[in-house]
């Protein structure tokens, strides 16, 4: 079938689920909202461009923008569009009557960003309208598109990670390279955003540090919050207890989840998180933020244990228990086990494929009647 992906970019995720798509047996095309120049699209991928009308204003309006879609799809003649975020991108998509249409969200749109523009909520609850499946990554995104009216068919699956890349390996390099083999190392990879966190575990660091100064920290991102963290955590960075990295590339990821003995996460929204993903699949017993999309993986005891959202106080109480627990190779082996069953890329990119038949397939029949 001939699948047209239309998308706000040129993400990480964006190329993953578009190198995949090359390798089927599908017709498939993207098209950016966003970037009008030439991106590095996987190959086998057929890229639309924006009518040269449209290419040509800085900032179309959403009426050029739709009436340039509706002619897209007139001359491409897609059996799918697989759009989204939802109000920046899917949106122009109902607009245009686009049909069939599977909106997928990317988690903060409607978990977090709906509620920060005042029109947002009114083009959410359009764009689920007028949107023949939804895709989400989990089920917390889904009872929020639910609470916007949505009522059609749905898949959940988490993007998942290759875990062939990212398993389980003693191989702590840097872990060695800090001389830290012998300290209890906690690890956190998220940006430095005030959304993620990074506040919240450099203060709680601070604070498990006064009562055991066995403990390490590894840092790896970068955002505006950075100074603010460097400042909190500047005598700890002084004296080498914590690391900051920057942006670690796909090939050192594995080698800084492996030096860690437990992964952090603050952060105050998610969906399926990959970092989160990324860590299981390592066999890392995490830590993190006790909200809804989080308790979806997180059972405490099993593969980890969860704080309260924002509470310094009780992050690192919870990173002082991790040290003294006595069964983190079990924890170990658990999360290792869950990233198998519940967080594997071809697993759940299998999900996707099985959602564009069943749209395919209902479509058709609705058609024929």
């Amino acid at each position: 079938m001939k699948i047209l992906y239309f998308t706000r970019g040129q993400s990480p995720h964006d190329l993953r689920f578009l190198k995949a798509l090359a390798g089927t047996n599908h017709q498939v095309a993207v098209l950016s909202l966003e970037e009008h120049g030439i991106l590095n699209w996987p190959k086998g991928i057929h890229v639309l461009q924006w009518p040269e009308e449209i290419q040509i204003l800085k900032s179309p309006s959403i009426e050029q923008l739709v009436n340039g879609f509706k002619k897209i799809i007139s001359e491409y003649q897609p059996d799918i569009v697989h759009a989204g975020p939802i109000q920046r991108v899917a949106y122009i998509a109902a607009l245009a009557h686009a049909s069939p249409l599977l909106t997928m969200s990317w988690g903060s749109d409607i978990l977090l960003e709906v509620d920060q523009h005042t029109t947002w909520p009114s083009i959410t609850r359009y764009t689920l309208k007028h949107s023949h499946w939804f895709a989400a990554d989990c089920q917390t995104v889904v009872e929020k598109a639910r609470s916007f009216g949505y009522q059609g068919d749905v898949s959940v699956f988490p993007w998942g990670v290759d875990l062939e890349h990212f398993r389980p390996s003693r191989a702590g390099e840097l872990r060695e390279r800090l001389g830290w083999k012998d300290q209890f190392v906690f690890l956190s990879n998220r940006t430095m955003e005030p959304l993620y966190g990074m506040d919240i575990v450099a203060k709680a660091f601070v604070s498990a540090f006064e009562k055991n100064d066995y403990i390490r920290l590894l840092l790896f991102g970068k955002g505006s919050q950075e100074p603010e963290i460097r400042e909190i955590l500047s005598s700890a960075e002084k004296e080498g207890k914590v690391y900051f990295g920057e942006f670690a590339g796909l090939d050192e990821l594995p080698t800084i989840y492996n030096s860690a003995d437990v992964y952090l996460s603050a952060s105050h929204s998610d969906g399926s998180s990959v970092s989160l993903m990324e860590a299981l699949a390592c066999g890392k017993p995490v830590l993190v933020s006790d909200i809804p999309s989080n308790r979806e993986w997180i059972q405490p005891g099993d593969v980890g244990w969860l704080f309260e959202d924002g509470n310094v106080d009780d992050l690192a109480e919870k990173m002082l228990q991790c040290v003294v627990r006595e069964n983190l190779e079990e924890v170990s082996s658990r999360a290792r086990k869950l990233a198998e069953d519940r967080a594997d890329w071809t697993k759940n990119f299998a999900i996707l494929l099985d959602t564009y038949q069943k749209i395919f397939e209902g479509y058709s029949s609705q058609n024929k009647k």
